[in-house]
């Protein structure tokens, strides 16, 4: 993949896909700002991919406030001059596994603010940018749960399906802009969420694997393999589609 010199923003990037994707990115000789609202954790990237002889900076940004992420895409432009790749990666899951009725209301805001409107800032001050410049790629990290039905998770299914949902209604716009927007759809993969999610039972991880054909749990550099193709010119003539990565689960 030729991604050399490439501008790219990565939001949740402090840890799991997001700090893989980056570290990719930047293995490519991408340009890389590593965006989490733990800066922390994202200077722990930047060092990483620095170490490796890579150029990255870090921002620390909460995609839930629409002014911080301005000044992230300001930050990259002022920086690096422009912005050719946003990677909305950030998200969240709810605290809790409850059946509709009687889900978590704190659950439902914390998470469709994240993952739903979060990635909606994103792409609208991206997509000022891109088109100004007249070129760009934007890769959203929806789900398997934004595809196919996800019980006891109503507000992370609601706020993935929308992530497709607005994938493709700006790759819809903004095709004729010289600008591509995809999704990739990730299943049960290695990271903080499904740490989560196996810790809610004890027979949870036993019962999850039963379901991928694989046999296996997706790894973080997976998922970031596949983002990083969607961004590259090597995809140029893809946009609105949703790239599943779940080991068959779907099947």
């Amino acid at each position: 993949m030729d991604l050399k010199d490439k501008v790219v923003v990565i939001t949740g990037a402090g840890s799991g896909i997001g700090a893989a994707t980056a570290k990719l990115f930047a293995a490519h000789k991408a340009r890389v700002t590593v965006s989490d609202i733990d800066v922390d954790k994202a200077n722990e990237t930047v060092k990483d991919i620095e170490d490796a002889g890579g150029k990255a900076t870090a921002a620390q940004t909460d995609v839930t406030q629409f002014k911080e992420v301005a000044a992230l895409i300001a930050q990259t432009v002022d920086t690096f001059g422009q912005l050719d790749v946003m990677v909305n990666n950030a998200g969240i899951g709810g605290k809790h596994q409850l059946k509709t009725a009687v889900h978590d209301h704190d659950d439902w805001h914390q998470v469709i603010a994240v993952n739903q409107t979060g990635v909606f800032y994103c792409m609208q001050l991206a997509l000022r940018q891109m088109t100004q410049q007249g070129h760009g790629a934007i890769v959203n990290v929806a789900s398997l749960a934004g595809l196919k039905a996800s019980g006891n998770n109503l507000s992370y299914s609601a706020s993935k399906f929308a992530v497709v949902g607005m994938t493709k209604s700006a790759a819809l716009e903004y095709g004729r802009k010289n600008i591509r927007i995809n999704a990739v759809c990730p299943g049960f993969t290695q990271s903080a969420l499904l740490n989560q999610l196996l810790a809610s039972s004890d027979t949870m991880e036993k019962n999850l694997l039963r379901m991928i054909p694989m046999g296996r749990f997706g790894e973080a550099h997976e998922i970031a393999e596949a983002i990083c193709w969607l961004a590259s010119d090597h995809s140029r003539f893809i946009t609105g589609q949703t790239l599943t990565l779940d080991g068959g689960t779907s099947l």
